[in-house]
């Protein structure tokens, strides 16, 4: 079986405000398709990190290359090749869905199908409303899509699934799956641990700005049982998660 190329490079990276460094040296690879998770508690330095391969941040030391592209020098390359969810994104207010997405496309010189980019974040009934009607759940899948007009190479989504309810979190979940399957490489952040260990291939954990351990999920644990760490257990076959959704159903809600 082949290996997957990388098609991002993160050597050294750094970025400092006065004198605190927020993201500290840090390197790592993103392999081509993959998932790749970086998880840690608020103020590790998570979205700077993005920010800077993303080109949305100026990088203070070290070098960042995407799908061979160096982020420094080819920032408006970098742009073309990538899409980005931010955890909050703002839309024009009275522009249809349908229209925005045409709109966005047209920033990157391209003609896209809006309805078909609709109908896979599941919003294709929604194609004529205002993003002003849409639940917390919808505008996320909405910025995703917004997100996937340029056809980009790399998806990088922020803490994608942030203030969202157990049900719309799920859907979220089958949609990024979704999205991987098309050979999308996708990046993204969270501070919730069932998300990490069911979406990453593999993911690098944060704090004080330093990548601390790198690793797939399951890699990760089975490491930490070999140190000897055990906690009581109780085995349940459900949890509340789990009763919610039962009762209120899986199917996506208006």
């Amino acid at each position: 079986m082949k290996k997957a190329q990388n098609i991002i490079e993160v050597s050294g990276l750094t970025k400092r405000y006065g004198g605190k460094t927020v993201v500290d040296n840090i390197s790592f690879s993103v392999r081509e398709g993959e998932i790749f998770g970086v998880l840690g508690p608020n103020g590790a330095g998570k979205t700077t990190t993005l920010e800077m391969i993303e080109a949305l941040r100026p990088i203070d030391d070290g070098t960042v290359t995407v799908d061979g592209f160096d982020v420094k020098r080819d920032a408006d390359k970098i742009k073309h090749i990538i899409g980005i969810q931010l955890q909050s994104s703002a839309f024009f207010e009275k522009i249809t869905l349908r229209e925005q997405l045409v709109m966005f496309a047209s920033f990157y010189g391209k003609k896209v199908d809006p309805m078909a980019l609709l109908d896979q974040v599941d919003l294709k009934e929604k194609a004529g409303a205002y993003p002003e009607k849409l639940s917390g759940g919808q505008k996320q899948r909405f910025s995703i899509a917004s997100a996937l007009v340029n056809e980009p190479r790399v998806l990088f989504l922020d803490e994608p699934t942030t203030g969202l309810d157990p049900q719309a979190r799920r859907n979220l979940w089958e949609l990024i799956q979704g999205i991987k399957k098309r050979g999308i490489t996708i990046v993204l952040t969270s501070h919730y641990m069932e998300e990490a260990e069911l979406l990453c291939d593999r993911l690098a954990i944060m704090d004080n700005g330093k990548i601390i351990t790198l690793d797939t999920p399951k890699k990760l644990v089975k490491d930490l049982l070999a140190k000897g760490f055990k906690k009581p257990q109780i085995v349940e076959q459900a949890n509340l998660e789990d009763v919610f959704i039962d009762l209120t159903g899986k199917a996506l809600r208006d």
